[in-house]
């Protein structure tokens, strides 16, 4: 079956086609006219929930096309089905309940699977709450990076947050209504109750929100009141740390060496570790070689880097 004459590539020759089509987050307004194309010509949809996609494609105008659950719980079982429907040239969709497919939603081991069967995997972009959370948020866009939902508890949320605390980047997060006050606490505990954040909830809805304050006073806010709707959390990135002084690469040069590393091995090293140029670290290397620092004999012959 084909599509519509819009610009995008037709099926391959040799079976069907995966298309990833995003919808609403909340305002069907927000249903491209090339998703309601590809949606009414599909062959057949996967869909978390039936009845909410069922509800989509009526306010669409579509009818007549088969729906087959495609979630969390089912996906991997249902892959060997669809590959068969793919193979046999049927174009496949897939949709969340909202949102873009695969980001903090099921689909992207099908994804991976029909790519590896040789299947074309195409897609239809539309909304997504984490990148609208960041054009509105006010924080920096030119480096971002997404963490979807945090572990709820133990070791991973631990390591989670201490990663994010070093960050340098806006992070974008993913949140349940019920557990926003924990997150937040979380956040404000690992990063400072300093750093700046944005909590945008219920986007494109009629009762959206988007808060802008600190973590510290974000656990106050939202501690203290019910919360309801999807949220997503945009942490501001940490301060990149002061570059390293001589004292602090004198002492790493001389922690590499009394490991038993070269001067120049340990400037090499003492580079990456600190972030300064190779030149700055093996400079200070020559230095204290020269006042008699101790290392392994073998430095005395080394040559200067040119």
């Amino acid at each position: 079956m084909s599509l519509p004459d819009d610009g995008s590539p037709g099926p391959t020759t040799a079976g069907g086609r995966l298309v990833m089509v995003a919808t609403p987050i909340g305002n069907l307004g927000d249903l491209s006219p090339r998703a309601v194309a590809v949606l009414g010509q599909a062959d057949l949809i996967c869909c978390e929930d039936t009845r909410r996609t069922r509800g989509l494609l009526t306010h669409a105008g579509i009818s007549g096309r088969r729906l087959v659950s495609l979630h969390d719980h089912n996906e991997e079982s249902r892959i060997p089905e669809m590959l068969g429907q793919l193979a046999a040239g049927r174009t496949v969709a897939v949709v969340s309940d909202a949102g873009t497919p695969t980001v903090s939603d099921p689909g992207a081991r099908l994804v991976a699977a029909a790519i590896r069967a040789g299947v074309e995997v195409t897609a239809v972009p539309g909304p997504s709450a984490a990148l609208m959370a960041l054009v509105v948020s006010g924080l920096p866009t030119d480096r971002y990076c997404f963490e979807g939902f945090l572990a709820r508890r133990g070791t991973e949320r631990r390591r989670r947050l201490e990663t994010l605390a070093g960050e340098q980047r806006t992070t974008l997060i993913h949140e349940a209504p019920g557990r926003l006050a924990g997150t937040l606490a979380d956040l404000a505990s690992a990063c400072g109750a300093d750093r700046a954040v944005v909590v945008a909830r219920e986007l494109t809805k009629l009762h959206e929100e988007v808060w802008r304050g600190t973590l510290g006073e974000a656990v106050e806010e939202f501690g203290a009141r019910e919360v309801r709707g999807e949220v997503v959390v945009v942490v501001a990135g940490a301060e990149a740390p002061a570059p390293a002084g001589d004292a602090e690469i004198e002492a790493a040069l001389r922690r590499q060496v009394a490991r038993g590393s070269s001067w120049r091995d340990a400037a090499s090293a003492v580079a990456t570790e600190l972030g300064v140029s190779r030149r700055t670290a093996y400079d200070l290397a020559l230095v204290l070689r020269r006042e008699g620092e101790n290392g392994p004999a073998a430095d005395k012959a080394e040559a200067p880097l040119t």
